[in-house]
């Protein structure tokens, strides 16, 4: 059984059992200290964030039981994605709490309790969107194909992706590693992880040693990659910067819209505003070329629906579902 089978019985639970948590705090208060600007959520927070669990959830309970057509099934749809993008929206700082968490010597403050909300709100929207998903599928909406060859726009992506990685080193390397919030304590691993995020795991994603073995691999050359070894960590890179970055792109533009620095200089760090408009920037193409990559990978390695299941064919049970993507760069 799939973890996109198992979702319907747990995402309305699962949301329902974090509104409850919500209404508590809405109601007595939130505790402070949950993350560096001290509410625990962004966009959501106290009764809005309430309110928006509450529509997730009803959302949730909606799909798990009913079969609508036409325009209440559209409108359905529409408020279960809303919801389910919302949530994880409002947990952009899971980001910092994933980084805080495995690399402790950076410096990034670690908050248990601002973390665990905030795991919570991310898992209700992802189950959310996995429930929405299955529930799209069940009438009138096939599988996606599955690629025979992995398409020239994903080797596009996977590059754009690596060079959203450069163009970020280089507007560091511009302004001086030394004003790097990041060059003091222990950052040799979280700068290894960064760079294999931002080379490897592209390219891994398009070219073919990314779901086979290397021949200078040993004892594992020729065999298939796991395909959770590479497309769990990409989706979970794409979506920790995606999100993160993406809001504080939306910020940045609303503060400048209004006349303000959108990162006044403080004593900490002292950076020029030019800096962040090169770096955010760079991050989200990282991102988002990074998440085009992996889409394309999924469908690459996705395994065939069973023979005679009918499952992702708008032709009939029986038919093949994969495509073949006509691919010269494939190697």
């Amino acid at each position: 059984m799939t973890i996109t089978r198992r979702a319907p019985s747990v995402a309305p639970l699962w949301i329902s059992a974090y509104l409850a948590l919500r209404v508590y705090w809405a109601a007595t208060g939130t505790p402070s200290g949950l993350s560096p600007v001290e509410s625990d959520l962004v966009a959501f927070t106290g009764w809005g964030a309430a309110v928006l669990c509450a529509v997730a959830a009803a959302a949730g309970f909606v799909l798990l039981h009913t079969d609508l057509d036409g325009t209440p099934r559209r409108l359905l749809l529409g408020t279960a994605w809303a919801a389910s993008l919302a949530l994880v929206a409002s947990s952009a700082l899971l980001l910092l709490d994933v980084i805080g968490a495995v690399f402790p010597g950076l410096g990034i403050e670690f908050y248990p309790l601002g973390a665990l909300s905030r795991a919570a709100c991310a898992g209700g929207g992802v189950l959310l969107g996995l429930l929405t998903l299955a529930y799209q599928r069940r009438k009138g909406r096939r599988a996606p194909v599955a690629y025979t060859r992995t398409p020239l726009w994903a080797y596009a992506a996977a590059y754009v992706s690596v060079a959203g990685c450069v163009v970020r080193i280089a507007a560091q390397a511009v302004v001086g590693f030394g004003e790097s919030p990041l060059a003091t304590g222990s950052a040799l691993l979280f700068e290894a992880a960064f760079l294999l995020a931002g080379t490897v795991l592209p390219l891994s994603l398009a070219h073919r040693w990314g779901r086979i073995w290397p021949l200078w691999i040993p004892v594992l050359r020729g065999r298939p990659v796991p395909r959770r070894l590479v497309l769990w960590p990409a989706v979970g890179v794409a979506a920790g910067i995606n999100v993160y970055f993406g809001l504080m792109l939306l910020q940045m533009f609303w503060e400048r819209l209004h006349g303000r620095n959108p990162f006044p200089p403080d004593g900490d760090m002292a950076l020029p505003e030019t800096f962040f408009w090169v770096a955010v920037p760079a991050y989200w193409v990282w991102g988002a070329g990074l998440a085009a990559a992996a889409l394309a990978y999924a469908r690459r390695t996705q395994t065939a629906p069973p023979e005679g299941s009918g499952e992702g064919d708008p032709a009939g049970p029986g038919r093949s579902t994969r495509v073949n993507s006509a691919d010269p760069c494939e190697r």
